[in-house]
């Protein structure tokens, strides 16, 4: 059964729009039914099931996790690169360099706390970026407790971020003092070194998970271009526990073509999608 040999209609599509709402607060538009054919079409494909409509039955009725994974899977875009909106991580080292000149709100044995939450990492590239501007930047932080929390809904993708291999195409347009901080594997791909990968946990995560399987607080919280699959009131919902899981004044970044919308009155705008939380913020306790 190939893409086109049957039809999607507007019931089943209506379907699998309320499904995927339901089960990741993802918000179908028109636009992309073509989509929905050629993403979910390989799925009915290999299920041997006649149409979108008894694949959603399949789905309500007797699917395993795994298959259930699939159709969110399926339904999400995973494209991001290495620096990508390279101004969110020079305003992040400027972050983290006055924190290490300040009092340390929280330690470890003795070491100075640094966590930093990567929320819809994708394929990993955005964590990486943070471990390895910060390590360059601040070889201090050798020193601290810092850690890395990345999660992302697509399990998929959350496997081969641990990994921390790419192909060597990822350095097209690096600078050069960037390409360098990766390691050659020989074959045509590229590792991260382990001083970055040892200092990241990826994690599956649906952020429409209520609560949290984490506790905070965090200084950062990456969560960029993920609530532009939301409808407004799942983004204000979204960003407003954001808001309680910084720390006070610590800082949020998005994507460059979202705002805050109503879940921002506990945020100031600081820069280009850079948002600071307010000091009457009340972020949780540390775990």
């Amino acid at each position: 059964m190939e893409q086109g040999e049957f039809a999607l209609s507007d019931r089943e599509f209506n379907r699998v729009k309320a499904r995927v709402y339901a089960e990741a607060g993802i918000s179908l538009s028109d636009a992309k039914r073509t989509l929905v054919v050629s993403r979910l079409g390989k799925l009915v494909r290999n299920l041997k099931l006649g149409s979108f409509d008894a694949y959603v039955d399949y789905l309500e009725r007797q699917a395993t996790p795994a298959e259930a994974q699939d159709f969110v899977n399926a339904l999400t875009t995973n494209l991001t690169r290495f620096w990508r909106e390279d101004h969110h991580f020079e305003h992040l080292i400027g972050y983290v360099g006055q924190l290490m000149q300040q009092r340390p709100r929280g330690t470890t044995g003795g070491r100075p706390k640094l966590r930093i939450w990567s929320a819809g990492c994708s394929t990993g590239q955005e964590p990486y970026t943070i471990a390895l501007s910060l390590l360059a930047a601040l070889p201090e932080l050798k020193r601290w407790d810092f850690r890395i929390l990345a999660t992302d809904i697509d399990t998929s993708v959350v496997a081969k971020a641990a990994t921390g291999v790419y192909p060597e195409g990822e350095l097209n347009g690096l600078a050069p003092d960037r390409a360098r901080l990766f390691e050659s594997m020989g074959n045509g791909q590229i590792r991260v070194p382990a001083a970055a990968r040892e200092l990241i946990a990826f994690k599956p995560l649906n952020l429409m998970d209520n609560p949290w399987p984490m506790r905070g607080p965090f200084d950062a919280v990456f969560c960029r271009n993920v609530a532009i699959y939301f409808d407004k009131k799942t983004q204000g919902q979204l960003f407003a526990r954001l808001g309680a899981i910084l720390v006070p004044e610590g800082f949020l970044y998005i994507g460059h073509s979202e705002n805050l919308g109503a879940g921002g009155e506990n945020f100031r705008l600081v820069g280009k999608t850079i948002y600071q939380a307010r000091a009457q913020n009340k972020a949780r306790d540390a775990a």
